[in-house]
């Protein structure tokens, strides 16, 4: 049992000024792993300030004091491995294998990447008799999600950081227990008081508290669409920036001359991955008509290789993380067989043998089309939709057809058409064919999946405002 029932506040462990907690379940076994307490405005008030009385002095460390202080959190970091690993398979139902090399290594490589860019990093322009000057923008409050407790939690505090702006992070109730171990990451890395604060608690209370509060200069934040216009409404109030990353319905468009085997592969573990818990996963899978029936097939005989079950076993994913999201994963599976999409694999309920856990089927459905609901919201869940298309014209239509523009893929190996289809498709970020990601490049969102852009040199611009001198003595 994880008892986390302190918030973290000017370099100290404090306790909360009201008596409210909240249990962790695992979802994997659907029994308590932990608590935590639910802070309270009066809480963040006294993170915030502590965080506005570090930004003076921290604003002003140099660029290497900022790179030194990085790399110590990186290697703090690592030396709590094995308790990352543990802590997001418990509440996340992550298996073992996939919280080592992805989630544990996403946090990882952002500290690592960030310390990395930011010794290259300019904070001053010169253009002619003007300068420009990128400064700290103040104080940030930060908002992270359930799906991914290190990545998205990682990538906004070393951008904050390296930008010299002080922080308050609250962390997804569901899954809080990484970033209390990162908290003690921080500590032991010699993070100065008020710098990193954490108050632990409900959106609807410490989140709000965040995007509205005064002495809150800016707002990152990483959810649901709906609570993304939330956020913003409470922002404008005080007119803080706000960076957001929220939803999609990405698209994998498989050319007609793509390996239909790789692709196949590709599309089946883009959509399991993290149980489809995943912003910019490839929900929807475009396919020529050419070559739909060996596309299928060959997605039918790829999906047994990845296995849903206990996350302490050797399985590719486990459990979604809460009832609440298996209760919508089959809500949208039910509306695609009622809209007369075809099911391929998987459907209603529980995968065989699996009686306790929020475990899912990975479902495959074809003949869809794109004005059905299963292709056009966010399901969060592992749910493919196969669409058909004739031309590659068509294809860039029916991807660019959402509200959203997170992310987007392309199986293909004409380099020319592939070229064709990324520069047609109006998406934050496309990866082609097997690529790795790449920490340096940004990372956000067009549309309705949000502005501004995190990771690499761009994470960084964040948090920075741009004064220009014009006239400067030389």
């Amino acid at each position: 049992m994880r008892d986390y029932l302190k918030h973290y506040i000017n370099g100290e462990w404090v306790e909360s000024t009201g008596n409210e907690t909240m249990d962790v379940i695992n979802p994997a076994t659907e029994e308590v792993a932990g608590r935590i307490s639910l802070g309270t405005l009066e809480d963040l008030d006294r993170a915030v300030q502590a965080a506005r009385n570090a930004f003076p002095t921290f604003s002003k460390t140099s660029k290497e004091e900022r790179v030194r202080l990085l790399e110590a959190i990186a290697d703090e970091y690592e030396k709590r491995k094995d308790d990352f690993i543990e802590a997001i398979t418990e509440e996340l139902g992550s298996p073992l294998s996939i919280s080592e090399k992805v989630h544990y290594s996403m946090g990882l490589n952002h500290f690592r990447e960030t310390a990395r860019v930011l010794k290259d990093f300019s904070f001053t322009e010169e253009r002619g008799d003007t300068t420009i000057q990128k400064e700290a923008i103040g104080v940030s409050g930060l908002i992270t999600p359930w799906n991914f407790p290190t990545n998205q939690t990682s990538t906004k505090i070393a951008g904050a950081f390296a930008a010299g702006s002080p922080v308050i992070l609250k962390p997804a109730e569901l899954t809080p227990f990484a970033a209390m171990i990162l908290t003690e990451v921080f500590e032991a890395a010699g993070v100065p008081k008020g710098v990193f604060n954490l108050v632990n608690g409900t959106g609807e209370r410490v989140g709000n508290g965040i995007s509205s509060h005064p002495g809150i200069d800016l707002v990152s934040f990483t959810g649901s669409g709906a609570v993304g216009q939330k956020v913003s409404e409470n922002a404008a109030k005080t007119i803080k920036k706000v960076a957001l990353e929220l939803g999609g319905k990405s698209p994998l468009v498989v050319l007609e001359d793509a390996d239909i085997k790789k692709a196949a592969k590709i599309a089946v573990s883009n959509v399991v991955m993290n149980t489809g818990q995943v912003c910019s996963a490839a929900t929807r899978v475009l396919v020529p008509n050419a070559i739909h029936d060996q596309f299928v097939e060959a997605v039918k005989a790829v999906l047994p290789r990845f296995s849903v079950g206990d996350p302490r076993a050797e399985n590719f994913a486990g459990p979604l993380v809460a009832q609440k999201q298996w209760d919508r994963v089959q809500g949208y599976i039910e509306k695609g067989m009622e809209e007369g999409a075809t099911l391929v694999a998987g459907g209603t309920g529980k995968p065989e043998g699996l009686k306790t856990g929020y475990y899912v089927k990975p479902t495959i459905f074809t003949d869809v089309k794109n004005d059905m609901v299963i292709a056009r919201e966010e399901i969060f869940g592992p749910v493919m939709s196969i669409i058909t298309y004739d031309t590659v014209d068509e294809a860039i239509d029916i991807a660019n057809d959402t509200v959203y523009g997170l992310a987007a893929y392309i199986a293909g190996r004409d380099p020319e058409m592939i070229k064709k289809v990324a520069h047609g498709i109006q998406a934050g970020q496309i990866r082609v064919n097997e690529t790795q990601p790449d920490f340096t490049a940004p990372f956000g969102g067009f549309k309705q999946s949000g502005n501004g852009r995190e990771w690499g040199d761009y994470g960084i611009e964040e948090y920075l405002e741009a004064k220009a001198v014009i006239g400067m003595p030389t």
